[in-house]
């Protein structure tokens, strides 16, 4: 079947001519021209439903009109200055709102950076900092950016870090619950305490406790596949941090701002954290992170230690803020709960009707679709979610995959029920094709990554 998107085909391939190809995952041919709400424009006029919500950077919806205004407002004011030297109103404004929101009632400081990847870099300097320790423990299969300090505690795709070492030392990985996978007859508890043991491996062997500074953790593991681990599990870990003077940090680069349907995902488990990261949704997609964290850990870095030009920019400030009040106002977060029902009970439908769909995981408008060769073997085909997310493409639907073989489910939050009706309404046809071997994947598209 042809592409049937012949001007962004030629646009896409001049693209890769001139950009790098670290700078792209090529899934399909796609050049966005315009966006609104939950609906993305091509270059040839073609409207599609973006499941992908560029990446979850867009929980309240492309081009929502409270963010632009206030992003006009602050335009005709001021459009830059570097805060490391003189701040503003309106970044002062966002780090109180920022600060205030974090859970737990002690007071907390904020640092802006511009993505996600330097406000985890930002996490192991101050946990660094704040502890006099080194090492830092993460999780295999956890994504948290592409700057060396991200890259290196981050661990779901080799090629990120091939030919680019030596990496940040002092990081150590161990493996994230998969309650998907697992030996026979194992209960929730059996896998909380078989990671658990797989957790504590290293301080048992050859890690003392009171040389790390943090363990870093994904409430919701995004790239991996959207993998939350057992509620025992996070309790146990935690306590163990708390024993040992042990720092616990959270990414909510993905999950946060109501994408789980809580503001942060780790208020799933009722847990307060020391440290939070957070970027992608906090503007809106503008170009703007923070590290949100305890006072005191927060004032254990000085003057010019986690600072940038365009950190705390006014513009992207102003689109946060507006960004804090439509998640509010319009109650995503609670939205963002009663979709995910609403959206898992028609993928449950789906999955009772297609042996390929193994697993179906929502957390708010928040899913990953495990496709495999049959529900049994639970064997991942990366094959068949590359040609569904294909078809879905041809269709109108901005779907992509993780993991190599599931499929990512997050559109804006801001997405209608009539829309989600017919986004389930052209799955299944997508579905049915797969199943009757109807769908041709352009050669191009026959090794594509992530």
């Amino acid at each position: 079947m042809a592409w049937e998107n012949d001007l962004g085909d030629q646009l896409f391939h001049q693209n890769m001519d001139n950009v790098a190809p670290t700078g792209i995952i090529q899934y399909y041919n796609l050049v966005v021209k315009e966006a609104r709400g939950a609906e993305v424009t091509d270059v040839e006029g073609k409207q599609y439903i973006d499941l992908l919500g560029s990446a979850s950077a867009m929980n309240v919806g492309h081009n929502h009109p409270h963010v632009v205004e206030a992003m006009q407002r602050q335009i005709n004011e001021l459009v830059s200055y570097d805060a490391g030297y003189f701040t503003n109103p309106t970044s002062i404004a966002l780090a109180e709102r920022l600060a205030n929101l974090a859970p737990g009632d002690g007071k907390h400081k904020v640092a802006f950076g511009t993505s996600g990847s330097d406000a985890n870099d930002g996490i192991i300097k101050f946990a660094r900092a704040a502890t006099g320790r080194s090492y830092v423990v993460s999780f295999e299969g956890s994504y948290h950016g592409s700057t060396f300090g991200a890259l290196s505690v981050g661990a779901c795709d080799v090629d990120m870090v091939r030919k680019v070492g030596p990496l940040v030392p002092n990081i150590v990985h161990v493996p994230f619950p998969d309650l998907y996978r697992h030996y026979p007859n194992e209960t929730e508890h059996d896998i909380a305490m078989r990671y658990l043991a797989d957790f504590m491996r290293p301080f048992n062997t050859y890690l003392p406790a009171e040389e790390v500074a943090c363990v870093l953790i994904e409430p919701i593991q995004g790239d991996s596949g959207i993998i939350k681990p057992p509620a025992e599990y996070m309790h146990a870990i935690y306590d163990f941090c708390q024993e040992n003077g042990i720092l616990f940090a959270v990414d909510e680069i993905n999950q946060g701002l109501g994408r789980a349907g809580k503001m942060w995902s780790i208020e799933h488990f009722g847990i307060e954290p020391d440290l939070i990261s957070t970027g992608k949704s906090i503007a809106a997609g503008m170009p703007l992170s923070a590290v949100i964290g305890k006072d005191d850990i927060m004032n254990s870095l000085g003057t010019s230690a986690h600072v940038f030009t365009a950190g705390g920019n006014p513009v992207c400030a102003a689109a946060s803020s507006a960004v804090l009040d439509v998640i509010r106002d319009e109650k995503l977060a609670e939205k963002s709960t009663i979709d995910g029902e609403y959206a898992k009970a028609q993928f449950l439908k789906l999955q009772a009707r297609f042996d390929f769909i193994g697993d179906v995981r929502m957390f708010g408008l928040n899913g990953g679709i495990e496709i495999v060769k049959d529900k049994e073997s639970k064997i991942p085909d990366n094959d068949a979610a590359a040609h569904i997310i294909f078809r879905a493409f041809q269709k109108g639907l901005i779907l992509v995959k993780l993991a190599g073989n599931v499929l990512r489910f997050q559109p804006p939050l801001v997405i209608t029920r009539d829309q989600l009706d017919q986004v389930f309404t052209i799955l299944e046809e997508v579905f049915e094709d797969f199943k009757q071997n109807k769908i041709e994947l352009p050669d191009e598209l026959k090794n594509m990554v992530w």
